[in-house]
């Protein structure tokens, strides 16, 4: 009966030991934990990051203490706009947008339709954190460098460039479409764009090129 009596006080023990081991290691709320930051090298702090808003809506009309308007540290980086471009095959973001970003099972990126803003910074963070409706987080798995990269990317199919920019697919039947991808890889596929036929048949012949 004693030696019953140990066994059942030896295993409270242990359970008592590991409890207080876990609550000792809970992160106080709001802090990351201590090795993500450690290991964070990113081109943008932290903080900085965090503090981007989702919405376009702030607390008391103003964006005081935010940073709504920070910009892609490769803004003035000529050739990432192309490396962005072949990460976005490398990495398989074609496997659900598309190839040139034209839009499968997710949404196509290469218009000016937003669901969580248009900011380099926020796009960003969609790559990074992921967003609700299958946009998977890709923080732990890309080099910081490389999602931004990404953005410029992503930025540049986007650019709105003028009165005739279309839809890749549109039931209104756009004047002009986007010529597919299977024609022309590029960073600017809106500077390459096809009448769309009222009838769904694509004429023939090489791509209009519209400046």
């Amino acid at each position: 009966m004693d030696r019953f009596r140990w066994a059942v006080a030896a295993i409270a023990l242990l359970v008592i030991v590991v409890v207080a081991a876990a609550i000792v290691s809970v992160t106080t709320p709001g802090t990351p934990p201590k090795a993500f930051a450690d290991n964070y090298g990113g081109a943008v702090p932290a903080g900085a990051l965090l503090r981007v808003p989702v919405s376009g809506i702030y607390p008391g009309g103003a964006p005081t203490g935010l940073n709504a308007d920070m910009q892609n540290p490769l803004a003035n980086d000529p050739d990432a706009v192309q490396r962005g471009m072949k990460d976005f095959d490398a990495f398989n973001c074609s496997g659900c947008h598309a190839a040139n970003a034209g839009g499968g099972m997710g949404p196509s990126l290469s218009n000016d339709l937003w669901i969580y803003r248009s900011s380099p910074a926020n796009i960003y963070l969609t790559i990074v954190q992921g967003r609700a409706a299958g946009m998977p987080a890709f923080g732990a798995m890309l080099p910081d460098r490389t999602v931004w990269e990404l953005v410029a990317y992503i930025q540049s199919i986007s650019e709105k460039p003028g009165a005739q920019f279309g839809t890749t697919t549109s039931a209104d039947l756009p004047v002009q479409e986007q010529v597919p991808a299977g024609q022309i890889q590029t960073a600017r596929p809106w500077d390459y764009t096809e009448p769309m036929p009222p009838d769904g048949e694509r004429p023939g012949g090489s791509p209009v090129e519209q400046k």
